[in-house]
């Protein structure tokens, strides 16, 4: 009987050639919940904006793995001792780093489920592959959570300057051909090194990381809080909520077994046992377009016209500004939509509301980045910097908005 070689050669639109190590990184990809990625894309409906941006987690997993190997590679060379069994615990934590995302991205950790986020999702399939793969990522888990005494592994895998942020924002930004992006990761990585178990960027690369948080804060307005995929985002939230408020009162709607049976009940972290995450492992973006296709075309004017919203893109007016909206004008809106569809005030609130968005390029709260400099001194990337722009790009810029069918405009 033939043996499978599991040594692959993959070919990546953005780094070339990526080489799987060894075999368990093969078995691990080859896995249902892995392959489920390729099902789930990597910016939710921004595509209604970028028509290029239909690329997958999938993609972007197996990019940030190919970057740790070209970072561990370096650290090596620059004296770091990293043993072969941490090199794997670190391909493996970062390969499946974003397994827990649901369909459409972030847009079901506020719907589907009740404020669960993705990273204890994927902690959940982590621990359920460690059992079926004999405890072979013990190791990983434990540099994932935080709990492995070398810190800077953490570092690589989730931090301002991660293996997760170099490659979404490269890749997100070839997809969208949003140019203002992209970034020099080679050269990021080959300035990295550990010093007293951090990581840092030696002196010579500050100036690639200025140009890396730049990138990210372009790419967070141009792109990821684009208005319109904020829109879009927001609309297909309303309508699980409304899906869900229906099947609630007992109307069986069209859809998908694991996507009716996160319609049924209400799930949270505590909830998911085997069962739940059986069932959050059969759910992707297709489960929620072809029951956006069934819903609009249902009796429910809410379910049916918000459906519809998606699949046409015909969307909600959005406006964006630095200061809140007055009460005033919301009301206003409520009030005459109410009239004209002969809804409830509080059903109008589907078609009708506020929120907020935050940008912050670069926190001083969070881990920093950290510059060794040529004293052997090492500084904060914000400190460290002579660009003020830097100390800017630190503030948390907040954005208003308000969003309402465009035909009241016309009136």
């Amino acid at each position: 009987m033939s043996q499978i070689n599991k040594l692959k050669i993959l070919n990546d639109p953005i780094y070339g050639f990526i080489t799987l190590p060894n075999p368990l990184l093969y078995d691990l990809i080859q896995h249902p919940y892995f392959q489920r990625l390729r099902r789930i894309s990597q910016m939710g409906l921004s595509y209604l904006v970028y028509p290029g941006a239909n690329h997958t987690r999938f993609h972007h997993a197996l990019g940030c793995m190919h970057i740790m190997q070209k970072a561990i590679e370096v650290l090596r060379f620059k004296g770091v001792a990293i043993s072969k069994e941490e090199e794997n615990a670190l391909f493996v934590a970062i390969l499946l780093h974003d397994i827990g995302h649901g369909p459409f991205s972030h847009a079901m950790e506020h719907s589907i489920v009740e404020n669960v986020n993705h990273e204890a999702i994927s902690l959940l399939f982590m621990d359920k592959l460690n059992e079926e793969f004999d405890g072979k990522l013990a190791l990983a888990i434990q540099i994932f959570k935080g709990d492995y005494h070398r810190k800077f592994m953490l570092q690589l895998i989730s931090s301002q300057l991660d293996m997760d942020r170099m490659d979404y924002l490269k890749r997100d930004s070839f997809y969208t051909g949003v140019a203002e992006g992209n970034i020099n990761s080679d050269r990021l990585i080959q300035m990295m090194n550990v010093v007293d178990d951090v990581l840092v960027i030696e002196e010579k690369g500050i100036y690639s990381v200025e140009k890396f948080l730049m990138a990210r804060r372009l790419m967070y307005w141009q792109a990821y809080l684009h208005k319109t995929s904020l829109v879009a985002e927001l609309i297909l939230t309303k309508v699980l909520k409304r899906a869900k408020e229906l099947t609630l009162k007992g109307i069986i709607l069209p859809c998908s077994e694991p996507l009716f049976f996160f319609m049924e009940n209400k799930v949270e972290l505590i909830d998911f046992d085997a069962i739940v995450l059986n069932q959050f492992s059969q759910l992707d973006d297709f489960d929620i377009v072809s029951a956006l296709k069934a819903w609009q075309h249902h009796d429910d004017f809410i379910l049916s016209s918000l459906s519809k919203m998606i699949i046409n893109r015909d969307l909600l007016k959005i406006k964006l500004s630095s200061e809140k909206f007055p009460v005033d004008e919301i009301h206003g809106y409520i009030e005459r939509f109410s009239e004209e569809n002969n809804l409830s005030q509080q059903d109008s609130q589907y078609f009708i509301f506020k929120g907020k968005i935050k940008n912050q390029a670069y926190s001083k709260d969070a881990e920093p980045i950290r510059i060794w400099k040529k004293d052997k001194t090492i500084e904060d990337v914000a400190e460290a910097s002579d660009q003020l722009n830097l100390k800017a790009l630190s503030k948390p810029v907040t954005k208003y908005y308000i969003c309402y069918p465009k035909q009241l405009l016309e009136k």
